[in-house]
């Protein structure tokens, strides 16, 4: 083994410490919200923080000091995002899609389907893997901001508050399919009046 491949392996022994201990530390730093794969953005950063460090680790031209850098830019990125998102409506649409409904009342919603390229088979492969046989067990699937999939057995449409800020643009075309009544425009909360605190 030549002298340069011995200088690579002591590097990385020393690097690899280092620098998954700044990650650790950044990360504790920011909160359990960053690692959270809420959506597709939240996605990207977890991948590309997992790509920092193998960088780090093994390009020798990237020194410590740049990874970890890079490490606190996307987290501070990531953090002023979600920060926005949770104070300004108007950023919150600019950064992410609304989850959509696929399915409602066993009947397949073909629009939706279509607008977010999704088969039958792939939603049917879902349900599979949540143990239902046919698609009339399930009152709705829903296609989230992240990329994964929501099936719900029982929804009651009127209080469903789960369901606020879905997409329900096409609910109607399934509903007519299924014989369901139509869907509020807007689906009701269903929570009560808040409890009073007590006074001691």
């Amino acid at each position: 083994m030549s002298s340069e491949s011995w200088s690579g392996i002591v590097q990385i022994l020393w690097v690899a410490p280092l620098a998954y201990a700044a990650l650790v530390a950044l990360l504790r730093l920011s909160g359990k919200r960053t690692l959270t794969k809420l959506n597709a953005f939240d996605l990207v950063v977890t991948v590309a923080l997992g790509s920092t460090l193998a960088t780090v680790l093994l390009n020798k031209n990237v020194t410590l000091m740049e990874g970890v850098l890079a490490i606190a830019l996307l987290i501070g990125f990531q953090f002023a995002i979600t920060w926005a998102s949770l104070r300004l409506p108007w950023f919150k649409n600019l950064v992410k899609s609304e989850p959509t409904l696929l399915l409602r009342n066993g009947a397949f919603i073909e629009s939706a389907l279509r607008a977010q390229r999704v088969t039958r088979d792939e939603v049917a492969a879902v349900l599979r893997g949540k143990g239902i046989s046919h698609a009339g067990e399930v009152d709705a699937v829903v296609l989230e901001t992240d990329g994964s999939f929501s099936v719900m057995r029982s929804v009651d449409w009127n209080k469903a508050s789960t369901l606020q800020g879905v997409d329900l643009a096409a609910v109607d075309e399934a509903g007519e399919q299924s014989g369901a009544p139509p869907v509020p425009s807007r689906v009701s909360s269903a929570r009560g009046p808040r409890p009073q605190p007590s006074r001691q």
